[in-house]
């Protein structure tokens, strides 16, 4: 897990995509600015300061700012995962930044995940309560990534592509992806680039969800009005005002799954790999996931370890503290008996957090149920049936806490198997 986080680390990322010549070459052309926005945004900026071209003003935007040196950039934080009033101010100081570039000049914009929360600017008459009830709301329903963005950018001043379309110069996004498909629109809500997506998009992400009724009625009334066209849709592909940007993606899940590979060789371990993502809420992929664990230890011979990546989701319906990857290994923990003896499983997301709770995930191996009972804890379906995957994992030990890890490529997944 550790050597998964390292591969995506922002300093490795930046600096491997600053030692490409065209890129040096592009941002050495004419005088820049900084915009560094999401949970890596203080070391993909202070890794910028190391290896790249000093702007002429920098702003920084993000959750911790760590010990990053920012030189004489602007440090701003934001809330996360619900944005509040400091997400409001921060997005107000980055607008201030772009509509600044001069038309000579370039806007270089490091992006990462949590973007969306931390850089918030409420459209029209919506307040930020608005915005926190409606995401803490729309989250609590089990939305993933995509479908949340999408309503984000239907309710924001600032994403799906309303940055960029404000800078009267070149923009460059260099992004450090957390969605499972990479998609530039979703990684922070696509602050810079293009949105195929609509108001009639994000009225259905919220009836599919089951949540008309507990969005706060002016969200909904914003989502209406844009529906029937009365409110400006967010930045669509061709827009002239997007003529002159540019985005390059400088990391994802998939580099992190290449890092665990080359820890787990060294080992002298047969390393499999799962290409598709684990999706879809929690305690089901979790089933999904050991039925393929058990088709891959029927087919290899010798210690196995099996690495996938993707971000589930926890459909919140328990008073209890967890996070999705703490649900995923104890729904996870029950079916371990039906591999080998010793097989263990964890699964953590490479940020360091897993919902409201100090961990990153947890681990589970074919012994955790046996120690659970005899610690005399319920059955664990009483923990799922509550949320309650932390408390379960905490009694035994059994969470993996890393703290914050300056980065977020979404979650990560290793099996191993004798």
């Amino acid at each position: 897990m550790r050597a998964a986080i390292s591969a995506v680390s922002p300093n490795r990322l930046v600096t491997r995509a600053l030692e490409t010549p065209a890129l040096r070459q592009l941002i050495t052309e004419r005088p820049l600015h900084l915009l560094a926005v999401g949970k890596a945004a203080a070391p993909m900026a202070g890794a910028w300061l190391r290896h790249g071209v000093s702007p002429t003003r920098g702003l920084v935007i993000g959750t911790v700012r760590g010990t990053a040196p920012l030189g004489s950039l602007v440090w701003r934080e934001g809330g996360h995962p619900v944005p509040d009033d400091r997400s409001v101010a921060a997005a107000h100081e980055a607008m201030m930044l772009t509509r600044s570039v001069a038309p000579n000049e370039c806007l270089v914009v490091l992006l990462s995940g949590g973007a969306s929360a931390v850089m918030a600017l409420p459209v029209g008459e919506l307040t930020i309560a608005d915005k926190q009830m409606a995401v803490s709301v729309l989250l609590k329903a089990g939305a993933d990534i995509a479908t949340l963005n999408t309503v984000r950018k239907h309710l924001s001043g600032i994403k799906g592509g309303r940055l960029a379309a404000t800078c009267r110069a070149a923009v460059l996004t260099l992004a450090i992806s957390d969605v499972i498909d990479d998609d530039p629109g979703v990684i922070g809500s696509g602050p810079t680039v293009a949105d195929i997506t609509t108001f009639a998009d994000a009225r259905r992400v919220v009836e599919e969800l089951g949540a008309t009724d507990r969005v706060p009625r002016s969200v909904m009334s914003v989502i209406d009005a844009g529906a029937r066209g009365e409110i400006e849709e967010s930045i669509k592909p061709g827009d002239p005002r997007l003529a002159l940007t540019q985005w390059r993606m400088l990391g994802g899940r998939l580099d992190a799954m290449a890092g665990a590979r080359k820890a787990a060789e060294t080992l002298g371990y047969v390393t499999l790999e799962i290409g598709d993502p684990v999706v879809g809420e929690a305690r089901l992929a979790a089933q999904r996931y050991l039925g393929r664990l058990a088709v891959v230890r029927r087919q290899v011979q010798g210690p196995v370890c099996v690495i996938s990546s993707g971000e589930t989701t926890v459909k919140v319906v328990g008073d209890g503290r967890g996070g999705r990857n703490q649900e995923f290994v104890l729904a996870a923990a029950a079916a371990l008996s039906d591999l080998p003896v010793g097989s263990t499983i964890a699964s953590v997301g490479t940020d360091g957090i897993d919902g409201p709770t100090d961990a990153a995930g947890a681990v589970a191996d074919s012994w955790t149920l046996s120690r659970a009972a005899e610690a005399r804890l319920p059955d664990p379906t009483t923990y799922l049936a509550r949320n309650d995957s932390y408390r379960f994992f905490q009694r035994l030990g059994d969470l993996i806490v890393m703290g914050p890890t300056d980065t977020n490529v979404g979650d990560v997944q290793v099996a191993l198997i004798p």
